[in-house]
């Protein structure tokens, strides 16, 4: 009789001691549930040291892993429109995050940064702003852009040409016949994996003479090849490369908190390290009849909270060294 109690007696311990299988399942749910999600970012190129450093940081401050995919903003608006999940997109104009927006692919799109066209120029080339439209004109000269519509600094080069247009009439139609579309294409010819594109083309294969290039990119080229020059653009062919951002639709909700950490005063920081101005930050005005949302004061306000958390978070790991 005892040993029949003590059977039991152990039985019943067993049972309460091992969870069921649902319980397993349940618990390791909670678990997956508490785990950080991963946000997905699509970014200009240009935007690659500046916005994979921020997400570093992102990182870091909530613990959501970023998975990065950098190319050509036009590629990239195209392969969203035709499916590709991504959670914020980053642009380095204003027209692509916005057509995502006309289309209900986007919320609203924020002008975050912005970013200038520069002339760079192989060694040994004599070119200043003053004798620039000269060199850019000279049959013997190789020029060498982006791809316009893939890519917006192909777009940009573009505008270069119109504003040429009206100082010298023909110009457009020179610059843009003479024009090598050596990157940001479908038919742009290969770089090698780690290569800068600029430097490959100015030194290296010297496929190109000069290169319209964002001063940023130009300045990633100088740290490499310090002996290249970079000619800015005179006034009265200056182009500026306003930059827009938006939160796809259906996004991971991490995916906003990574949008306001860029505009934060933080990412921003980031942004301007690497040559970027954050002097205006806006939204795409509704008068233009583009239908965005004014951002304005919603922009404000994240800024404010972003760095109020900020200031929280750290008082709050002092006090627990403190401890």
């Amino acid at each position: 009789m005892r040993k029949c109690l003590l059977a039991v007696s152990l039985v019943s311990c067993v049972s309460y001691i091992m969870p069921t299988s649902e319980a397993i399942a349940a618990s390791l749910t909670n678990q997956n549930q508490s785990e950080p999600s991963t946000v997905t970012l699509y970014a200009a190129g240009s935007l690659r040291g500046a916005l994979s450093e921020v997400a570093d940081d992102f990182t870091k401050e909530y613990g959501n892993p970023v998975k990065t995919e950098f190319g050509p903003s036009g590629t990239l608006r195209g392969r969203l429109e035709n499916g590709e999940q991504a959670d914020v997109f980053a642009s380095a104009d204003i027209g692509n995050p916005l057509k995502l927006y006309q289309e209900g692919l986007s919320g609203p799109v924020v002008n975050f940064t912005s970013n200038r066209m520069t002339l760079v120029v192989k060694p040994g080339l004599s070119v200043t702003s003053d004798n620039l439209l000269e060199v850019l004109l000279d049959p013997n000269i190789k020029l060498g852009t982006s791809t316009p519509i893939s890519d917006p600094s192909g777009d940009y080069a573009q505008e270069i040409f119109r504003k040429a247009d009206t100082l010298r009439p023909g110009s457009f139609q020179t610059l843009d016949a003479k024009a090598l579309r050596l990157v940001g294409g479908p038919s742009s010819p290969p770089v090698p994996d780690g290569k800068n594109n600029l430097v490959y083309f100015l030194e290296e294969t010297k496929q190109a003479d000069v290169f319209l290039a964002y001063y940023t990119s130009a300045l990633s080229a100088l740290k490499i090849a310090p002996d290249l020059q970079v000619v800015e653009l005179p006034d009265n062919l200056a182009v500026k490369a306003d930059y827009g951002l938006t939160v796809l639709k259906d996004a991971n909700p991490d995916g906003k908190k990574l949008a306001e950490y860029i505009l934060s005063p933080f990412g921003q920081k980031i942004l301007t390290k690497y040559g970027f101005s954050s002097e205006s930050l806006v939204s795409v005005p509704e008068s233009q009849n583009w239908g965005g949302m004014v951002l304005g004061v919603g922009i404000a306000l994240v800024l404010k909270k972003t760095s109020a958390s900020s200031k929280k978070r750290k008082l709050k790991k002092v006090a627990t060294c403190h401890d």
